[in-house]
Formats: C-alpha cells, structure tokens, sequence
C-alpha cells in the first residue's frame, strides 16, 4: 500500500502474488474463500476491500425486517470467514488497471493506493434511483441488512405512534406503507412486512388490520415477471385478497413531504415509502479504465475474465455478479446472465477455480449454469416457485423458497442459527417491538443532561366539559 498520490510504477516483485478483490457480496466472499480453499498464504496473497465488514446475504433481508430471522444472521463476517487473507475498510474510489493498483477511501483518514497482480471486480450493484421530488428526502431502499432493520422499526414505531395520536390523518398516513417496484425484492419485501404488521394488530387495542393500507405501485403490467405470466398473476391475485392495492402499468411522480402522486391520478399521504425499482451497477466501475457497456457494466466473457469491446481479454483482470456483463451459455446466443443471488454464487465459485487454473499455467474454463428455477416468499407460509419446470404455490413454494436460500447461505455458523431462529418464530410469535432509537441512542443521553426545568408557570389543565 502507498500513500495517496497517483502510482507510478509496478511495485517491486511480490514474493506471491497479489489478488485484490474489490467488494465483499456473494462474490467477493465465495471467491476468496474458494481461492485459499485451493492455494495456501505462500502461493498467492489475498486482499479484500469493501466498505463493510461483512457480506449480506439480500435474499433473506424480507425475513429479516419482519422478525423471522435475526438481523445478525443474515450477514457473514470478512475476518472470521477469511482468516487467511487482508481485508480492507473502504470504499473504492479509482482503478488503474494499467498501473495495477486501486484507490481507496477509507472511513477516516486519507486516500491511498493498493497495488495488486490479478484483480476480481465484484463491486455489486446499487439502488437505481431516479430524480422523483421528495424520492432522496423521504425513500428507503431495501439492498443492506440495516435497512430492512431501520424498515422494520419504522413500521412498529408508526403503529405505536398512530395508537396514541387523536388527529385522524395524521393517524392515516403513519398506517400507509408504500412500495415501489414488483420484482422480488419488492413483493417479498412488501409481502413480509404486510404479514408481520396485521399479525402485531393483535398487540393494538386501537388499530384494526383494515387500518392498515399496504400500497404497490409497479411500471410494467405485472408482478415478478421471471417467474412467468401464470405464477405471477397468482402472487398478484394473492397480495390483492390480503387487501394490498395494485396500481400496475403507473409510475410514482413525486412523494414530496410523503405526498403520494402516481401517473394514474392517484393521490395519498403515506410515511413510509420503499423503492425497491431496480438496480445499476456500482458507480465505482465508472471511475476505472476497464472496459464496459452501454449499460455500464464491466465487459466479461464467459471464462469471467474482463474483455474489451473486440474480444480481446484485459491481462489479470476478472468480474462477476451484478456489476458485470457475463454472457449466459445456458440461454445462448446474445444472453446475459441475470443479477441475481443463484448466478453469483456459482460465478464466485467458478471465478476462484479460473484464477487457481491461470496461476498454475492452465486455461480457464467457460462458465456455465443453467437455472435451477426461481423462488419468492409472499409471507409466512405464503410463496410461488418454479423449480425444474414445476410450478409450486403456498406453502410448498414457501418451503422451498427457505430450503434453497438456507443451501446458499454461507457458513454452517449461519445457517444453524437461521434454522433456530425459524423454529423459535413457529413456537412463538413474533415480538412487534420497534427499536427506533438505535439510530439515536444518544437522545436520552443528552435529554438527562439538560437543565432541569422550572416548576414555576406550570399550564393550567384544560376545562373538561
């Protein structure tokens, strides 16, 4: 590592070569830990850098923010799980390829450059935001485990404050949750979250589960659309019979103040807003002089390394995941393989292999993999899939949808805790408590440290008739 001027030159020779991988997702994790599975510390260095210091596991963020699954749990840590490589807290903020090194922000403290030998861009994708008024001030996203938690405790403490106002709409606009976008991560999310909230009614005397309006708004005609026409017309169909309006084919024009406006006239007030629409990959891929596409991802072939736009392979440079255009020999001709959880875990795995066959002297070999099916959860005991071919709904869908996620998830660590936690929400209800001051756990702090206030001018109590 050198300080934070520009490099200049190639460091001097390495003892063992040096694998800078950039982001700590399904990726970065998989493929450092299949890498030293297969070469020791005296074969090759790894170094992993990513902001957080753990890897989050998206596909369990829904069950997370209604309490089935404890927030701890659906995230792995870097160092406990790569005891054998560097990791690095930062953000990536310059790559030069052809000068082999990477700027890195770091929370605190200056810039500084990492030199390498092989490079794994594995930077994931972010929120794909558009310039909606009131969109920045008053939206949640729904990609980070801290998120779904702040998700989870705005949702509670709304319910426990709409049960001790008297003002009727300020009472309704705390009870109206809205999501933005159809695709699994919204119907999950919204799924989950609409479940855990009418089942905490139980603990209201004052809130009714028709006080509470769950409201999804979707730009295309349909909901989940990998999952095909029929299976996500039935997840339509069942989100409509739990109460939660569909405004399908409109867009969200503003959410100023939490003003809601749709494209389709529709308008209400609601505190909470989640978008969920999409993604793009890591704006960092920007700032490098690796070749991408038109819609910004890194340029792969299928042996997953980094290509130029003629085919012809960038030396020790690889990708996967979301933020990388890697073609889907499954499909065929002209495919790309989709962002999603099944992909980059299997490219993780297949990228290390890669790496290990180059280092030997051997010639990578093409990824191939093609789709086991597709599983989304709709709520407790609620779900649709299709695995191999066949279409599965309720219950069984649901089952499934566990099972597969819970096989992914890395480390028996976290998937013995994650069965625990789900047998302890099937004996036992869940606990509807917000932890909203999380955010702020100061507050107290500096309310007892303030001068205490004078009993002289107490108000006069008002006259009750």
């Amino acid at each position: 590592m050198t300080s934070t001027t520009a490099p200049t030159a190639r460091a001097a020779a390495r003892k063992v070569p040096r694998i800078l991988i950039l982001g700590g997702g399904y990726v970065g994790l998989f493929t450092a830990i299949r890498l030293r599975k297969q070469l020791g510390r005296r074969e090759v260095a790894i170094v992993l850098v990513d902001p957080r210091s753990y890897m989050t596991y998206q596909p369990f963020l829904p069950e997370a923010a209604a309490g089935s699954i404890e927030p701890r749990h659906v995230v792995a840590s870097h160092r406990r799980e790569l005891r054998n490589a560097t990791v690095i807290n930062g953000r990536v903020s310059a790559i030069r390829h052809a000068e082999r090194a990477v700027r890195v922000t770091p929370a605190e403290g200056e810039d500084y450059w990492v030199r390498y030998d092989h490079l794994v861009v594995s930077l994931g994708a972010v929120a794909r935001t558009l310039p909606i008024p009131g969109l920045a001030e008053v939206g949640l996203g729904f990609k980070q485990v801290e998120e779904a938690f702040a998700l989870r405790n705005q949702v509670l403490g709304l319910m426990d404050e709409a049960a001790s106002t008297w003002d009727p709409e300020r009472r309704k606009k705390m009870l109206t949750f809205t999501f933005v976008g159809g695709g699994f991560a919204g119907i999950e999310a919204l799924g989950e979250i609409e479940d855990m909230a009418r089942s905490a009614c139980r603990d209201f005397d004052s809130i009714e589960r028709s006080d509470l309006r769950f409201v999804l708004v979707e730009a295309t005609h349909r909901i989940l659309p990998e999952l095909g026409e029929e299976l996500g017309g039935y997840a339509l169909e069942q989100l409509r019979a739990r109460g939660i309006e569909m405004h399908l084919s409109t867009f969200l024009n503003s959410c100023e103040d939490g003003h809601v406006v749709l494209s389709d006239g529709t308008e209400f007030d609601s505190e909470t807003i989640v978008w969920t629409a999409g993604v793009k990959p890591s704006p960092a891929v920007q700032r490098s002089d690796l070749p991408l596409t038109e819609t910004g991802r890194v340029r792969a072939d299928a042996s997953l390394r980094i290509v130029e736009e003629d085919g012809t392979v960038v030396e020790n440079a690889w990708t996967a995941g979301d933020c990388a255009s890697v073609p889907d020999l499954a499909v065929g001709e002209g495919a790309f393989c989709a962002p999603t959880a099944q992909h980059a875990v299997r490219q993780a795995k297949h990228l290390g292999d890669n790496i290990a066959r180059v280092l030997a002297g051997e010639e990578p070999v093409d990824y191939v993999h093609a789709n086991v099916g597709t599983v989304a959860s709709l709520g407790l005991f609620k779900g649709v899939a299709q695995i191999f071919g066949i279409k599965l709904r309720g219950p069984l869908a649901w089952f499934m949808h566990r099972s597969y996620h819970l096989f992914a998830m890395p480390t028996w660590n976290r998937k013995v805790r994650i069965m625990l936690d789900w047998t302890t929400s099937l004996l036992f209800r869940r606990e509807p408590v917000a932890l909203g001051g999380v955010s702020t756990p100061r507050a107290e702090f500096i309310a007892a440290s303030a001068p205490a206030p004078s009993r002289e001018n107490l108000p006069e109590p008002p006259t009750v008739v």
